[in-house]
């Protein structure tokens, strides 16, 4: 086992409604995404935010596109309208949820390596 950030096994957008945001989190492989819904607990989430959160975390999984829904609820300082928040409409919390630090198998480290290498691949001229 390894310590890693998740932003290094996924892929994720966030976005808000009224004082709810929601971050979609993409695993780069198919086992990535069994490793995230083994690890990743609303406890564990409304931990790493340290009291941004103030509502209930709720996991969706979302299996036919390898990825997981997280729901926070009263996150975001009340909503675009209402909020002195620098972020009033939770673009940035993705990348904060992106920087939790998780212990992973460094077999699974690699195939997520190999998949960005591949993307790359794929995609640049």
């Amino acid at each position: 086992m390894a310590k890693t950030l998740l932003k290094d096994l996924v892929f994720a957008r966030s976005g808000d409604k009224g004082d709810v945001c929601n971050i979609g989190l993409m695993a780069k492989t198919r086992n990535i995404y069994d490793f995230l819904l083994d690890t990743l607990t609303a406890e564990s989430i409304k931990e790493h935010f340290k009291g941004m959160v103030k509502g209930d975390v709720i996991i969706y999984p979302m299996p036919n596109i390898n990825s997981v829904d997280v729901v926070l609820n009263r996150s975001l300082g009340g909503g675009a309208t209402c909020t002195l928040r620098f972020d009033q409409t939770g673009k940035s919390m993705c990348s904060a949820l992106q920087r939790m630090e998780v212990d992973a198998d460094e077999s699974l480290i690699k195939e997520a390596m190999e998949a960005d290498e591949a993307i790359m691949k794929k995609y640049t001229v």
